[in-house]
């Protein structure tokens, strides 16, 4: 009895009883599985990236190789297609449509994070009545197609005499990206604290300073986020601009449609302007890339 209880008690498991280790073969296969996840993404990326590479390749070539069917991928090399888009072959310089697609991207940009934070805000930490109704609300002014208040917006700028004018995109790209920008901005505010901002309160501070040193610094990301996207629609919109504008206020992808005239398509011209355009928005990813992705995933993981 003595025996059986000291062996109960003290002696070492036996083989059976002790943990075996996991078996690899489940290892492997997670390890296989992310493998193939990892080929399927790179594929889709290529994918994707396919098209902008080509249109960069074809930006180097002459108009006789670009014009080839097939194209020529070992034709030789020239800045043709640059020296024109700054020789202005259009009659026009693109500097100007540049400076105007950053004054209505930038300043479009700027007034809807004005705007979109506090609503945002009201939505979200200090939820008015009928909040989802409000929601609801932004949402469905994306859904009418922008074509169809083309109309109504030209007669009121002929009317006021706004055609043509650089602001008068500066108020539509506003209008046009507020209700994504709301929505956006509404589901990352939610995820700041709230005994954050409730110490805030009992500290005295008000709204503006709430927005300004607390709001703000923890939703910088989702802000950074909702800029780059912002950005990048205004800066790509073209129909607007093109029926608003003339010369003044002509922007970047309406300069782009003039290397498409009665002669026929300058395809490594118009590669080259848009190669240079792309530019940018390319620069302005870049630099907001670890926002953006910070941005994206706020509040995916618990």
């Amino acid at each position: 009895m003595t025996t059986r209880l000291r062996t109960a008690a003290g002696a070492p498991p036996t083989a059976s009883a002790r943990p075996r280790p996991p078996h690899p073969a489940p290892a492997r296969r997670r390890r296989g599985g992310n493998a193939l996840w990892g080929l399927t993404a790179w594929a889709a990326g290529l994918l994707f990236f396919l098209p902008v590479a080509w249109m960069v390749l074809t930006s180097f070539h002459s108009e006789t190789d670009a014009a080839t069917n097939p194209p020529s991928v070992a034709a030789r090399l020239t800045l043709s297609g640059y020296r024109e888009f700054f020789g202005s072959s259009t009659g026009q310089s693109p500097l100007p449509a540049l400076i105007n697609s950053a004054t209505a991207s930038i300043g479009s940009t700027v007034l809807v994070l004005l705007l979109a934070v506090p609503a945002a805000y009201a939505l979200s930490l200090r939820p008015v009545r009928k909040w989802r109704d409000v929601l609801f609300f932004f949402l469905s002014t994306k859904m009418l197609p922008t074509v169809a208040g083309l109309l109504p917006v030209y007669l009121f700028a002929r009317n006021t005499g706004l055609l043509d004018n650089i602001w008068l995109l500066v108020l539509l790209y506003t209008s046009m990206n507020l209700p994504i920008a709301v929505w956006m901005m509404r589901s990352f505010l939610a995820e700041v604290p709230v005994a954050v901002l409730e110490a805030a309160r009992v500290d005295g501070a008000g709204l503006l300073t709430t927005l300004r040193r607390i709001v703000a610094p923890i939703a910088a990301p989702g802000i950074a986020a909702t800029a780059l996207i912002c950005f990048i629609f205004s800066w790509n919109e073209m129909l607007f601009a093109r029926v608003l504008t003339g010369v003044a206020a002509v922007t970047s992808p309406v300069f782009l449609t003039g290397f498409v005239t009665s002669e026929g398509l300058f395809l490594a011209q118009i590669c080259a302007a848009a190669t240079l355009i792309s530019l940018p928005v390319l620069a302005a990813g870049f630099a907001a890339q670890d926002k953006l992705v910070q941005g994206l995933s706020l509040g995916a993981v618990k």
